[in-house]
């Protein structure tokens, strides 16, 4: 029975924070999405807005966490939601997942650039790739943001602004989930061996 023991201990723990982590992403879309169809557009803005600075503080208690990513996030939605509020202008938040998608865009590419991959830094302690790996990831999500911005502003341009608000719910999260699987591939032939099994 004790030979049972070193192998169970070698499966990965699950980190609760995970779940906690993905509700305060995900919460003030989720509360746009429902504010939106209840009250209206300005209503989801102001929401969001708040919303969002809490999640921000949220994540500083509970996790330790203030990521380069979240803070611009933040800033950008309060930002482009308080130039709707303040003009009347529903254009404003609207164009903010485009300029959020552009500036993430920019990051990975200038990170390419300056041979220091973001995607490293954010995903080091989840993936073990090697440096051509986070390059070539780095790049391919770099293009992907491109085409989420692109899209955005299709989108919200050429239909009614209750399919832009669907789209931004429920588009953008399955599009994202349907690019990362695409990218299983060369997750696997650059994974660096496991460390547990280098060391037997």
């Amino acid at each position: 029975m004790s030979a049972d023991k070193p192998e169970a201990a070698s499966e990965p723990a699950r980190d609760p924070r995970q779940g906690l982590k993905l509700a305060l992403d995900l919460g003030p879309v989720a509360i746009f999405f429902v504010a939106y169809f209840i009250g209206g557009i300005y209503w989801a803005t102001g929401l969001i807005m708040a919303a969002t600075l809490i999640s921000t503080i949220l994540a500083r208690i509970l996790l330790g966490e203030m990521t380069p990513t979240r803070v611009a996030t933040a800033i950008l939605v309060l930002g482009f939601g308080g130039l709707t509020l303040w003009l009347s202008d529903p254009r404003f938040i609207k164009i903010k997942p485009t300029a959020i998608n552009l500036l993430f865009a920019a990051v990975l590419f200038g990170g390419v650039l300056t041979g220091k991959p973001l995607l490293r830094y954010l995903l080091g302690e989840v993936l073990q790739m090697t440096d051509a790996g986070w390059r070539q990831l780095s790049i391919r999500y770099g293009v992907f943001f491109c085409v989420l911005a692109v899209l955005n502003e299709f989108v919200w341009r050429n239909f009614s602004e209750a399919l832009w608000v669907n789209f931004k719910f429920f588009g953008f999260p399955i599009l994202t989930i349907a690019f990362f699987a695409t990218q299983q591939g060369l997750l696997q032939r650059h994974k660096l061996p496991d460390r547990q099994s280098t060391e037997v």
